[in-house]
């Protein structure tokens, strides 16, 4: 059995921390309102790119003028999983979520005897990911040092990929990250970004519009699928960093009643053993007394 001592000092030590969770999820929480406007505001052009994407990709068709970059290679041998994670950890399931659901794409695709590489932008998936897929992952790239998310980010991931895909160095990308439902909610979602998908239009009175391209629809392709594919990783990474915010909101304040807790369990032993103790002490005196 602890020691009286031993038991003030647990008691002190997580109170202590108790003290770093609350500060955490109150930090947590100031940065999420920040990062879920952000969020929810790429929403609507990212959308609205969308759905402009599509309208022009129905009308440039997938004949031999069409942009590499929305027909692809013509194979489906060699696959690139951009994986999205979070730089920290202390937020609960968040990037395990988006890890495992990496790794059962990466199974499937293993599977079915396809070649499997593996882009990572952000620690914690690197070292989720490193433990079983150490020989697939080609890159890893760090924001550690970015204290708010730009395009300036979205762009360089953005580069790296296209850039591979130039070289031949893949025939599909696919994106993962965590999409922003609530403080408690974030759903693991998957993308395709190359070859890109034409999507469907907005249910809007434009999309069904027939439109005039100048210059021609072919030309506006190729300026717009890179800026689509920066925009795509763009939001994938706000609802990240939205998702984990909301993320470690939550799991900071479980910690926080949980430290409670302990602390509650950890008076009551400290306060039975104290007076077991003044109660000996009591009955050695009057033995002691009475002896006498």
């Amino acid at each position: 059995m602890p020691s009286l001592k031993d038991l003030k000092n647990r008691i002190a030590s997580v109170k202590a921390t108790q003290k770093i969770t609350k500060a955490m999820q109150m930090v947590a929480a100031a940065k999420l309102r920040r990062a879920q406007e952000a969020a929810e505001a790429a929403r609507p052009y990212s959308q609205r790119m969308a759905a402009v994407m599509s309208n022009i990709a129905q009308a440039v068709g997938s004949g031999d003028d069409a942009p590499r970059l929305m027909t692809g290679t013509g194979k489906d041998d060699v696959h690139l999983l951009v994986v999205c994670t979070a730089e920290r950890g202390l937020c609960g399931g968040f990037n395990s979520q988006i890890a495992r659901f990496a790794r059962e794409h990466i199974r499937r695709l293993l599977a079915d005897g396809k070649t499997v590489k593996i882009l990572c932008v952000g620690k914690k998936g690197f070292d989720i990911l490193r433990r079983d897929y150490a020989s697939l992952i080609i890159e890893r790239v760090d924001f550690r040092e970015v204290k708010r998310m730009s395009f300036v980010q979205a762009e360089t991931v953005a580069e790296k990929v296209m850039t591979l895909f130039e070289a031949g160095g893949f025939d599909v990308c696919t994106l993962f990250y965590s999409e922003f439902k609530s403080v408690i909610s974030q759903v693991p979602t998957a993308q395709q970004l190359i070859p890109a998908t034409a999507g469907s239009a907005d249910a809007d009175r434009s999309a069904s519009a027939v439109y005039d391209y100048e210059p021609g629809a072919e030309e506006i392709l190729e300026d717009l699928l890179p800026r689509s594919i920066k925009v795509q990783i763009f939001r994938a990474l706000l609802e990240n960093v939205a998702g984990e915010m909301g993320a470690k909101m939550s799991a900071m304040d479980n910690a926080t009643r949980n430290a409670g807790e302990m602390i509650d369990k950890l008076s009551m032993s400290y306060n039975r053993q104290r007076q077991a103790q003044i109660t000996k002490e009591l009955i050695e005196i009057i033995s002691g007394a009475e002896a006498l």
